[in-house]
C-alpha cells in the first residue's frame, strides 16, 4: 500500500523534530534524490512504488552515481544541498527520512536496498544488523 504524501511528511517531522513542515519537506527531497542516484533496478522501482507520488518522482528523477557513497558521504552530501545544514544535522535529515523510508518499504525491500549499498547504511535507515 501507497504512504500518502501528508502521512509520510508528518512522520519525517515527527521523527526530525522539525517546526515546520518545510524543513521535513527539504530534507525528504534532498535526501530522496541522493538515495535515487544510489538504488538502482527493481529495489528502486518497488520503492517508488510504495512511495507518495511526489516521493516517487524525486527517488526516479536521478541517474545512477558513478561511484556508490558510503554512509559518511551520503551524510556530507546531504549537508551541502541543505542551508545551513552541518554534517550533525544533516545526519538527524537522513535518518530522520531513511527510517520513514524504510517503513515504507517493509522489512524485506528494505533489506534488498541495504544489499546494494555500501556498509554502514543499515544504521541511517534505523535498521542495525547484526555483525
Amino acid at each position: 500500500m501507497v504512504m500518502r504524501w501528508d502521512a509520510f511528511l508528518a512522520a519525517v517531522q515527527e521523527r526530525g523534530e522539525y517546526s515546520a513542515p518545510q524543513e521535513a519537506e527539504q530534507a525528504v527531497r534532498v535526501v530522496l534524490a541522493l538515495l535515487g542516484a544510489h538504488v538502482v533496478g527493481t529495489e528502486r522501482a518497488e520503492l517508488a512504488a510504495r512511495l507518495p507520488e511526489s516521493c516517487a518522482l524525486v527517488l526516479l528523477d536521478p541517474l545512477p552515481a558513478a561511484e556508490p557513497l558510503t554512509p559518511e558521504r551520503f551524510v556530507r552530501a546531504t549537508a551541502a544541498w541543505i542551508d545551513g545544514a552541518t554534517d550533525e544535522t544533516a545526519k538527524w535529515d537522513v535518518g530522520a527520512v531513511l527510517s520513514v523510508v524504510a517503513d515504507a518499504a517493509g522489512e524485506e525491500l528494505t533489506r534488498r536496498i541495504l544489499l546494494q549499498l555500501p556498509p554502514g547504511y543499515d544504521l541511517i535507515f534505523g535498521r542495525p544488523q547484526p555483525t
